[in-house]
């Protein structure tokens, strides 16, 4: 994602939250429920969107939808990413196992459950610290780009 974009959604998140701790209660309210109307509104067109796609392009296209990075954003903020979020996981943990094992470890997904990502780390890498932070820092960001909206993950 690009650096102007990030900032973007930042200045959305302050936005809302300046919103929300606005002293004019009735200005702060009406604004929320205008953020929320938009969203109602992307939520129904980009529901369409996909619609329109599968109907006339087929799967390749909503697959290229899903892997972009900032159209896979938007489907994710409005619940409507077609690919669940284990599959989503798994390529992650699948992309970073070359790199695991060339450092010796691997990793096991155990499960995911309400966003919550359960995963086991194994290797002869499990006897160095720095290692295991390595690894789990590698893990770890891999997931989070592949499934911002995984809870959280927890290691055994």
């Amino acid at each position: 994602m690009d650096s102007s974009l990030r900032e973007r959604m930042a200045r959305v998140e302050m936005l809302v939250k300046q919103m929300k701790a606005s002293p004019d209660r009735e200005t702060g309210a009406a604004a929320i429920e205008l953020v929320q109307t938009l969203l109602e509104l992307h939520y129904a067109g980009i529901d369409r969107m996909m619609e329109i796609v599968a109907d006339r392009s087929g799967d390749e296209v909503i697959d290229a939808f899903s892997h972009d990075e900032i159209v896979g954003q938007m489907l994710l903020l409005h619940d409507l990413h077609p690919v669940d979020v284990e599959t989503r996981v798994t390529a992650a943990l699948d992309s970073v196992r070359p790199y695991l094992r060339s450092h010796g470890g691997n990793v096991e997904l155990l499960g995911v459950t309400n966003g919550v990502v359960r995963i086991r780390l194994a290797g002869s890498c499990d006897t160095c610290p720095s290692s295991i932070l390595t690894l789990k820092t590698t893990i770890e960001t891999a997931i989070q780009q592949a499934a911002p909206d995984v809870v959280s993950i927890e290691t055994s």
